[in-house]
Formats: structure tokens, C-alpha cells, sequence
């Protein structure tokens, strides 16, 4: 994939993760040496190169956590919709 490709998908992706600011979502995130961590949260905040989540930890506790757009890229994060449970990124799920 070409670097102008790959530019426009991040653009992409930030564009929709700017529409989705206060939805609730599912993250699945791919932390390394066999460590996958999945949680629900809402999505806070869209910058420019980065995209900002509040989760729910034990006993109530709210965490923040930040993930950058070329994560969704490179399939290191997945995001789904609670609601219909399909991925917000289904092109770059599948391959």
C-alpha cells in the first residue's frame, strides 16, 4: 500500500472516530506477547493523530486509554459497535 493510500485511510478513520465522540464502543486491543485486552468504553476525544477512551475498570473505576489511528490500521485495535456488535472498520477487519 502506497503512502498516499495509507495517509487517506488514517484521514478516514479519523473522520468517522470524530463522528462516533460520545458513543459507547467495544475496543479490542492487541497489547503484545499473547496479551489481548478487551473492554467497552466511550469515545472521548478525536485528535489529530491519536483518539482518546474512557473505560470501566473494577470497582467503578473510570481509565483513560489512547490509541493511534494507524493502530486501527495495522489491526493492533478493533472497534465494534455495542449496539449491533459489527466492527466499525469492517474493510480493515477482513483484511
Amino acid at each position: 500500500m502506497e503512502l498516499a493510500q495509507q495517509a487517506a485511510l488514517v484521514n478516514k478513520i479519523h473522520d468517522t472516530l470524530v463522528t462516533c465522540t460520545g458513543k459507547r464502543l467495544k475496543v479490542k486491543a492487541n497489547m503484545g506477547r499473547s496479551r489481548i485486552i478487551e473492554c467497552e468504553g466511550v469515545l472521548t476525544q478525536a485528535h489529530p493523530q491519536l483518539f482518546i477512551m474512557e473505560v470501566e475498570r473494577k470497582r467503578g473505576r473510570i481509565a483513560r486509554q489512547s490509541y493511534q489511528y494507524v493502530d486501527i490500521l495495522t489491526g493492533t485495535v478493533e472497534l465494534t459497535h455495542i449496539e449491533s456488535d459489527e466492527p466499525l472498520f469492517p474493510a480493515l477487519v477482513e483484511g
